[in-house]
């Protein structure tokens, strides 16, 4: 079921793509591409919608797998100063490689042997294994200075913490650290993948990595323990290492799960050292700007979840159990929408059809809201009973549930303005402009860092990790209005009138929807309380209210958009064969 859903999302989301943005969307609709430039034809959207199906489904599957691992993990360590001290220590290895890597790759290095590929006689691969080479050994050096600098990025991400927390963060650092090798690793070798057309095995490896860390939430049950849920003061060197090894053995599976899928495909790993020949110059001016974007976004991380440890209860652990919900549906929508317009977005400013550019934006926001308003209000009138219903197991109590239920429902507020944000950077992006988003989001950190601080200051410690979301809503709605202004002055003036016509009826329906759904909720509570059993039927009953009234109003105000994907989706899911391919 999950797997035919993504896979009819996104096949549907390709097929508008490729039919393109109606005509109200952009000025010059009839625009034909340049010679060279892939058409975003019949035949070419077939092929996308192949890949990207590939991507969603793994996506989607992906996140399933990836909140059933963060339930685990919650039952087995409880949301209380032990998980804070997990949270902090495995944001250690994702930060340093953000910072090493992920934000060069993202910018530079795809399309650095995408260009090779095409470019040179061997179809690139000579430049592959110079990449892989010259990578790997930085990798490597990187991932040994910082492990011998646990104990100074544990002072970094926890400033104040007490000794009993610097012990367990710092060892557990020591343990999670070298998954810095084996990021980069899954993130290079997935790109060489990516570059040769093979999408599947990228996409599909963390599964694996969410099965093996699952399975070692279960083995730190059975280790014995003197406190339930287990606290820093009595943790043992055994639990901590069963959970640090065990973390890191997940990224090293979803790593090596790589190497068959390119060996399939015919590519070989030699050593190679003529770096100078893989223009580090090129690829350095590229990744800048880039690196500036990840920079400034990983200051911001190190303040919220130092503010979110000070505050202890709810700390870092609970705020990232509701982060990693409230954008569950956007990483799913993501894939689909910009694996779907990437492509055409770039070859509109490849050629310079600036008008047929700023359509696809209107489109890309158009169709994503079509999801993402439904999805907000589904966190914020249900995300208390949906906390419950997913999260309290073991040693995750049911405040800790609770507590993580509230922060889902302040970050309902984050979801669209996150989408559509993200969505302009991907548009500049595609016009090979890395500097404009770099700059433009250290204003949109600092004012979520001001947020943060000032909230921190004077909210009660229950509400600080609520108020950390707010913070995000607030600092991802300037930069919506931000991005929007730097794209118009790019651009020229964006095609709105569809937009908000779409907009107004979603914003119709979706407070008719809250509505509903919140008097419904209410009156199920008042008859069958709070507890799991009772969130669990109350977020069945009360989402599908949810989703049938958003579509019957939806429908009924002649949403255009809304007309033209639901009976397409429907038909891909067997509901009406007639009308499918």
């Amino acid at each position: 079921m999950i797997a035919d859903g993504a896979k009819s999302w996104v096949a549907v989301t390709e097929e508008l793509a490729a039919t393109g943005p109606t005509a109200a969307d952009t000025a010059s609709p009839t625009t034909e591409p340049a010679a060279g430039v892939p058409p975003a034809g019949a035949d070419s959207g077939r092929a996308v919608a192949r890949h990207s199906a590939q991507m969603a489904t793994g996506s989607m599957l992906g996140r399933a797998t990836g909140l059933v691992r963060t339930v685990a993990i919650g039952a087995a360590i409880g949301g209380a100063t032990f998980a804070n001290n997990y949270a902090l220590a495995n944001n250690l290895p994702n930060m340093v490689y953000e910072l090493l890597l992920g934000g060069v790759l993202a910018a530079a290095v795809v399309p650095m042997l995408v260009r090779a590929r095409a470019d040179e006689a061997d179809g690139g691969v000579a430049y592959a294994q110079r990449l892989l080479s010259g990578a790997t050994v930085a990798l490597a050096v990187a991932t040994v200075l910082a492990v011998a600098c646990a104990p100074l990025l544990t002072r970094v991400i926890a400033t104040g913490a007490n000794a009993a927390d610097r012990r367990v963060i710092t060892l557990l650092g020591y343990l999670l650290l070298p998954e810095i090798f084996f990021y980069g690793l899954a993130a290079l070798l997935g790109a060489v993948l990516n570059s040769r057309g093979r999408f599947a095995a990228p996409m599909w490896a963390p599964i694996l990595n969410n099965v093996v860390v699952t399975a070692t939430a279960a083995a730190f049950v059975l280790v014995p323990t003197v406190a339930r849920p287990p606290d820093p003061e009595t943790a043992t060197v055994m639990q901590i290492a069963v959970l640090g090894v065990g973390t890191t053995l997940g990224i090293i599976a979803q790593a090596t799960a790589l190497w068959p899928a390119l060996r399939r495909d015919g590519f070989r790993w030699r050593w190679r050292w003529d770096l100078r020949a893989l223009h580090p110059r090129q690829l350095g001016r590229i990744g800048a700007w880039t690196l500036v974007y990840v920079v400034v976004n990983q200051v911001a991380v190190v303040v919220v979840l130092n503010i979110a440890n000070h505050a202890r209860q709810p700390g870092p652990a609970i705020y990232n159990n509701a982060y990693l919900m409230v954008m569950m549906v956007y990483g799913v929508v993501a894939v689909s929408i910009t694996t779907a317009l990437l492509p055409r977005m770039a070859a509109a400013s490849h050629t310079r059809r600036h008008d047929d550019l700023a359509g696809l934006v209107a489109f890309g926001i158009r169709v994503s809201l079509v999801i993402l308003v439904p999805a907000a209000v589904a966190y914020l009138v249900l995300g208390r009973p949906i906390a419950v219903s997913l999260f309290e197991f073991g040693d995750f109590t049911h405040r800790d549930a609770v507590q993580t239920g509230w922060i889902i429902t302040v970050g309902a507020f984050t979801l669209i303005p996150f989408g559509l944000n993200q969505l302009q950077v991907f548009t500049f992006y595609a016009m090979t402009d890395t500097r404009t988003p770099g700059l433009a989001n250290i204003p949109v950190a600092a004012i979520r860092i001001g947020i943060d601080l000032a909230l921190y200051a004077v909210l009660p410690s229950v509400w600080v990790a609520a108020g950390l979301m707010a913070g995000n809503a607030v600092s991802f709605l300037v930069g919506l209005f931000l991005y929007a202004a730097l794209l118009r002055r790019r651009l020229g003036r964006l095609p709105l009138r569809p937009v908000l016509d779409t907009g107004w009826r979603l914003a119709v329906a979706g407070l008719a929807a809250a509505a509903v759904t919140l008097l419904a909720l209410l009156a199920m509570q008042a008859a069958t309380g709070t507890g799991k059993a009772a969130s669990i039927a109350q977020t069945v009953v009360c989402g599908a209210l949810l989703v049938a009234t958003y579509l019957a109003v939806a429908y009924a105000l002649g949403t255009p958009d809304l007309r033209r994907i639901v009976p397409a989706v429907w038909a891909r899911l067997g509901g009406g064969a007639g009308r499918g391919r």
